[in-house]
């Protein structure tokens, strides 16, 4: 199984509103491709960085669906994310295998 991690760091004072915008717009985009089996959003506690920071974390059943939402679904959906937060978000992703 795959992570896919999306870690975000959202200005205090935009934070309800991309809450909202992530559940009810960006997750069910992603999870409307079939590639992503499931999601879940947490929020850290201890970051060191100004703002709030969340990450977004979806789970691919193998690497070839998730190379497939890569190349087919990503670059619209945080394209579309930059649009909607320009200056007020900032993220980066990371893909992880599952070894336990």
């Amino acid at each position: 199984m795959i992570l896919y991690n999306i870690t975000v760091i959202v200005e205090e004072g935009i934070e309800s509103d991309w809450l909202n915008w992530i559940n009810d717009t960006f997750v069910p985009q992603a999870l409307s491709s079939n590639l992503l089996v499931s999601q879940r959003l947490l929020k850290v506690l201890d970051s060191p960085n100004e703002g709030v920071t969340y990450c977004l974390q979806f789970i691919a059943d193998k690497l070839e669906d998730y190379n497939r939402f890569r190349d087919n679904h990503a670059a619209d959906l945080l394209n579309s994310h930059n649009l909607k937060f320009t200056n007020k978000a900032v993220f980066f992703s990371t893909v992880m295998e599952f070894i336990n």
